[in-house]
């Protein structure tokens, strides 16, 4: 085996001639339509094109999705050249922060253990498709209606991927059979998956999305686009027959329904912290070998799923530095890394491992703030508990996939949702309080303007380009 096919490379340029045309459609509306629809096209190409369309250039690959990232930026630019607006609105805060830091260091973690020009190269295209995602996504969606536009757009696309997959299960056949691609069979069963890589990664697209798509429901507006994301997310899910992204669903489902006790979540959470501490003292095997007894779906893979936490556990001194380089002698099918957590530590080691904890972390943080803040606001405060229901979501199925195809726009959009969402309000609950102390603070009667502070360290303008109102940088410290 070659050094380029060791990390990805090799192959050959494959480009179908429909591909081609849908992606020079696509192109042509991400420069043409406004601004705040500048995503519609860019997403459904991207969700609608499977990864095995790629074009090669020397020793780089370009999937349909880094070129489609190339023409965002393209048009990003353009649109910053004319109105000078930033890229990170509001200015950066803990995930952007946790986000960058992971990927640079799992990067650099990877390419100095392996120390070969290949391991350079396949970081490289990493970085391209993470930083080309993650930041476009920042940029084109600046503030709560642009958030809600994104969602609506989601659901209608989640419309059609549900009738191709729909179509899968009942015919056994794909529309994307002039592709190459097949729909698999497990236990005598169809196992649907669209363009997406793997029937689990088209299922977790549907789980992760139907709390998203339920939080648009209270909105009166926004209740048919909720309509058609939850049931065409639900008909994904179970398409996928697969026991993780159902398990997730589920999951999501059981979060919704817990809004009744919202109030009680602290109660809840150390209830069962204090459960699984109890099982892994009285069990006579650990406490996550109950991983391994789930079972949604015939034929699943719950059993190695445990034998990769219990591998990554007991082998913390293999991997905690810079990652290993294979997993194959931990035991059989140990290659498959089909954890996110135990992905991310193996191939990178415990830095970057501590960085996407800490991305989970901040999400449920601010989420919880922004709750708290929007009381007395039911729109408001529903669509950040379904935001809750859809971290939650994907936090039960990182224990049963790796994101790679697809689904880390999807990952990438929901992180930037939840900034959009939760720091404007958590901002606009502090300086209310700043405002209600004031008096006693010296500052005179609530009716009297306060001094604008000079800018320096921790302050941001209060307004931007737009008028979108701002927030200060250290939000994850506000009480």
């Amino acid at each position: 085996m070659t050094e380029l096919q060791r990390f990805g490379g090799g192959g050959e340029t494959f480009v179908h001639p429909v591909v081609l045309c849908a992606m020079l459609l696509a192109m042509v509306l991400i420069f043409t339509m406004n601004q705040r629809s500048v995503l519609m096209p860019f997403l459904t190409a991207l969700f609608l094109i499977p990864g095995n369309q790629v074009f090669i250039l020397g020793p780089f690959h370009f999937q349909m999705m880094r070129i489609l990232i190339l023409f965002g930026w393209a048009r990003m630019f353009l649109i910053k050249s004319s109105s000078h607006e930033e890229i990170f609105v509001g200015g950066m805060n803990a995930i952007d922060k946790a986000l960058i830091y992971c990927s640079v260091i799992s990067a650099a973690d990877f390419v100095l253990l392996f120390r070969e020009w290949g391991a350079l190269n396949n970081q490289l295209g990493a970085l391209y498709t993470t930083f080309g995602l993650y930041f476009l996504f920042r940029f084109f969606i600046r503030n709560q209606e642009d958030v809600e536009h994104t969602i609506r757009g989601l659901a209608y696309i989640a419309a059609i991927i549900a009738v191709i997959m729909v179509f899968e299960q009942a015919t056994g056949r794909t529309p994307y059979a002039f592709l190459g691609r097949t729909v698999a069979i497990r236990e005598g069963s169809f196992r649907s998956c669209a363009a997406f890589g793997h029937p689990i990664l088209a299922g977790t697209f549907g789980a992760i999305t139907f709390p998203i798509f339920a939080g648009l429901w209270p909105k009166r507006d926004n209740r048919r686009a909720a309509l058609v994301g939850m049931v065409a997310a639900s008909l994904i899910t179970l398409a996928s027959a697969s026991s993780t992204p159902i398990l997730a669903w589920v999951m999501s489902i059981m979060a919704l329904c817990m809004w009744p006790i919202r109030r009680m979540m602290r109660v809840i959470r150390w209830g069962l912290v204090l459960t699984l501490v109890s099982l892994h003292l009285v069990m006579k095997a650990p406490v996550w070998a109950l991983i391994g007894r789930v079972d949604v779906m015939g034929g699943n893979s719950a059993a190695h799923r445990y034998m990769l936490v219990d591998n990554f556990i007991r082998r913390f001194g293999d991997w905690w530095l810079l990652g290993v380089k294979s997993t194959t002698s931990w035991g059989w099918d140990m290659f498959d890394l089909a954890n996110q957590y135990v992905a991310v530590g193996e191939v990178s080691g415990l830095l970057p491992f501590i960085f996407f904890m800490a991305l989970i972390v901040y999400g449920f943080k601010y989420i919880g703030k922004a709750r708290k803040a929007a009381e007395g606001n039911p729109e408001q405060e529903k669509f950040i508990w379904a935001l809750g229901a859809a971290m939650f979501a994907n936090v039960v199925d990182f224990f049963g996939i790796s994101y790679w195809d697809q689904n880390l726009a999807t990952w990438y959009i929901f992180l930037v949702i939840i900034q959009m969402t939760t720091l404007p309000i958590i901002a606009k609950a502090a300086e209310a309080h700043i405002e209600s102390a004031r008096p006693s603070l010296g500052f005179g009667t609530a009716n009297q303007p306060r001094p604008i502070p000079e800018a320096g360290r921790g302050t941001l303008p209060l307004t931007s380009a737009k008028g979108v109102s701002r927030w200060p940088l250290r939000t994850d410290r506000v009480r």
